[in-house]
This record gives C-alpha cells, structure tokens and sequence, in this order.
C-alpha cells in the first residue's frame, strides 16, 4: 500500500469515527433536551397541584360537580405524590422492577387509593399510546386492585 493510500484510509477512518461520535451526541442530546422539558413540564403540574390543594378558593373552581371541595383537594395531593413517582419512573430513576413496590407503597394512603378510584381511569385513557404511562398506570391499577381493603372480605 503506498503511504497516499495509507493516509487517505486513516483520514477516512477518523472521519468516519467523528461522523458516528457526532450523531451519537446529537441523539445525547436530544435525549437530554427531551428529559429537561419533561422535568419543566412536571415542575409545573406539581406547583398547580400544590396551589390547587392548598387553596380552597381555587380548588372551588375546578373541584367536579358532587364532590366535596376539601375532599377535592386531599385527592389533589395524592395526585401530586403519583405525578412525582411518575417523574421518577420515566426519568429512570425508579431501578428496573421497584415500580410495583412504590405502587403498593402509594397505595397504602386511603387518600391515594381513594384518588386512584375517581381517577384512574382518566389516568388510563391519558396515557393511551405512551407505552411508558401505560405501563405505568398497569401498575398502580394493581397495586390498588392487589390492597387488603381492595378486596372483598370473605365470607
């Protein structure tokens, strides 16, 4: 091989190495940019959710027709908690197979399975076509169904 040759190869070789090294940067940092608009986006939802369930006035105008207002707002903030650990779930930060467990954990406050009752299914029919909230959802819906006072008392 004639050495041209030999340093056409090597420059094509390191082009070819920054051309990969660059587009996984690229798909880095998209991945990043997507995570931090989600962080925003939630960090926003949890401070309406905390003025929601701490204001009565407010809460007053968004509470559904036959419910309660007080009780409106302790199911706002058992919403908060699960919008947290769902922040957590799809930023990774919950390690692969303790979802479950933080469900059950969640839903050992009557407030959260009371709110997991009214709710859920909303919850359900939002996450339709995000295969990460479906899943998700999956879980805290067994996490409530699997709760002792979820079942029925044998006869």
């Amino acid at each position: 091989m004639k050495l041209t040759t030999a340093v056409l190869a090597a420059g094509a070789a390191v082009s070819l190495t920054s051309a990969v090294v660059g587009a996984v940067r690229l798909r880095q940092d998209a991945r990043h940019q997507a995570e931090r608009n989600e962080a925003v986006l939630a960090r926003n939802q949890l401070n309406w959710l905390d003025q929601m369930s701490t204001t009565p006035e407010l809460a007053k105008l968004w509470t559904p027709e036959g419910m309660d207002v007080e009780e409106y707002m302790q199911l706002l903030k058992a919403n908060q908690l699960i919008c947290m650990l769902s922040l957590r779930n799809r930023l990774g930060f919950v390690r692969s197979g303790h979802l479950p467990w933080y469900s059950a954990q969640l839903m050992e406050s009557d407030v959260c399975r009371r709110y997991w009752h009214r709710f859920g299914d909303l919850r359900a029919q939002e996450a339709e076509g995000d295969e990460r909230a479906e899943q998700f959802t999956r879980v805290l819906d067994q996490a409530a169904k699997n709760h002792p006072q979820a079942q029925p008392a044998a006869a």
